[in-house]
């Protein structure tokens, strides 16, 4: 039998988002790495006799955890052992899923895909944000916010997309909205944090693009940071009396 590794999306943090699939593997899973954003709750629903391993990273040490990473998942499929990479939303989200994949693959050992729902998505919906509405937002995009080392985002790309979803942007957030007005969005323009979404601890806090850029929004991570007009749906879709949204033709 090869060795093989499970690449599994644990969701954002509510064990009931966790997919069938998902589940049924960490039932028989006999090792399993998972990152600092999978949830405890998630964990309970894993075999109790497996070992775990806490893979997650912290600033300054991303690379040298990896690489940790990397020879543990070899190691132990080598040794045909189920298992389980765990990472928090979906695997392939700015989870360095794809890295992880292509690595085992050049080691001989086979990757299952099993994948997650992504904060990016799920958590501004279970908030009351929905990232597209007939009239309001027919785009949305996906970023992350934080670069390592990379180069710096070019914001004026994302500039005439309707919704724009930011991934780990939390300690940037004041230089990202800047960036944005910089790049033509209204200051004016609502914006949300949805923090510990999915969570019995969510707390959703709204403001505009320019209040964050002044530096006079405070917000915890992990949090997904949502802007576009979409963000005034949420009032209106919690609150039942309202009047329809008004759509464009």
């Amino acid at each position: 039998m090869n060795p093989k590794v499970y690449l599994i999306g644990a969701g954002p943090g509510d064990p009931d988002l966790l997919t069938v699939k998902a589940r049924r593997i960490l039932r028989s899973a006999d090792v399993i790495l998972y990152d600092r954003l999978v949830s405890s709750e998630v964990l309970a629903a894993a075999n109790p006799r497996a070992e775990f391993l806490y893979a997650g990273k912290h600033a300054g040490e991303q690379e040298a955890v990896q690489q940790w990473i990397f020879e543990q998942l070899t190691e132990h499929a080598r040794r045909g052992r189920v298992v389980v990479r765990l990472k928090g939303g979906d695997p392939c989200v700015f989870g360095r899923g794809g890295e992880e994949w292509a690595t085992l693959r050049e080691r001989g050992i086979e990757v299952e895909m099993v994948p997650g729902v992504s904060s990016a998505i799920a958590v501004p919906g279970l908030a009351g944000i929905p990232l597209t509405y007939r009239g309001v937002s027919r785009s949305f995009a996906v970023i992350t916010g934080h670069c390592c080392g990379e180069t710096e985002t070019d914001w004026t790309r994302y500039a005439g997309i309707d919704t724009l979803i930011i991934l780990m942007g939390v300690s940037e957030r004041a230089r990202i909205a800047r960036a944005l007005i910089a790049a033509g969005r209204s200051a004016a323009e609502p914006a949300a944090f949805i923090e510990r979404g999915s969570t019995p601890d969510e707390r959703t806090v709204i403001a505009t693009l320019g209040e964050i850029a002044a530096g006079r929004v405070n917000v915890e991570p992990p949090a997904v940071f949502v802007t576009g007009e979409v963000v005034r749906l949420r009032q209106r879709l919690h609150d039942c009396s309202c009047a329809p949204v008004a759509l464009a033709c």
